[in-house]
């Protein structure tokens, strides 16, 4: 059984001159920006970054040699995520070649905020010389659905790939299409209740790990109603939930790809 190499904790200077040591100054600069108010939950400008988030998000790609990443969402995630992938990439692309992921150290970033994509894709061209991995968008609006009676939240379209890791911090809750039976989390006390990792949970190997960022409501609807076999835990000093797929092996090249995570 495969466990998650978790990232270290470590000082928040210690953070600062990690991402430092990245070329992310500005970044560093960008998280001293003041906090939300309670109820400020729509704004014009992108969130501030988290940087012990940012930093964790970097370590559990790079620990535990993530081969395709998704992310519903966008923002400094991305990029720190592409930066991540690029180091796998230097080191073990030799190795990849012998094992079934037809989309080695690639990116897929799903976001239904044409604005806030921008920005993110603007911030990813700018720092192109330090990324060395495809990067593949998917700009797709987000409607109030029903899934098995109940009402939550899809992508209208998702990317042809079996990823294993996906990071939840999406869709953006008030740019949401439509509603069911009068219901959409357009409303501020509402909350994000995606359902598509549900609906691609039998394509996904064993091995694949599921980070989420905040949003407990949806994360408990996640955990149950989650049909195979995960290992779950709420950090809560991150307030991030993680989730493995500790099933049974599918196969011998699920095998090969297991024992590529472990050594």
């Amino acid at each position: 059984m495969y466990q998650i190499k978790k990232p270290k904790n470590i000082s928040l200077d210690g953070i600062k001159n990690f991402f430092i040591n990245l070329g992310l100054e500005e970044m560093i600069h960008e998280s001293i920006t003041r906090d939300l108010n309670v109820n400020e939950m729509r704004v014009d400008k992108p969130y501030k970054p988290d940087l012990k988030d940012l930093y964790r998000l970097y370590f559990f790609i790079l620990n535990n040699k993530r081969t395709t990443v998704m992310e519903f969402g966008s923002g400094w995630s991305s990029l720190v995520m592409a930066l991540a992938l690029t180091e796998l990439k230097k080191k073990y692309s030799g190795d990849i070649s012998k094992l079934r992921r037809n989309n080695p150290f690639e990116l897929f970033i799903i976001e239904n905020e044409k604005k806030f994509f921008s920005i993110s894709k603007r911030r990813l061209e700018k720092f192109s010389n330090k990324i060395n991995i495809k990067i593949n968008y998917l700009s797709t609006d987000v409607k109030m659905t029903v899934y098995k009676g109940i009402i939550s939240t899809e992508y209208k379209k998702l990317p042809l790939c079996n990823p294993d890791f996906i990071y939840l911090d999406g869709p953006d809750q008030f740019n949401i299409k439509g509603s069911c039976n009068g219901i959409s989390i357009r409303h501020i006390d509402m909350m994000p209740m995606n359902s598509d990792i549900l609906k691609i949970e039998y394509f996904l190997v064993p091995g694949t790990i599921i980070v989420v960022d905040g949003r407990g409501a949806n994360s408990s609807f996640l955990k149950n109603n989650l049909q195979r076999k995960w290992s779950y835990k709420y950090d809560k000093m991150f307030d991030q939930h993680i989730f493995m797929l500790n099933d049974q092996s599918i196969g011998k090249y699920n095998d090969l790809l297991l024992k590529f995570y472990k050594n």
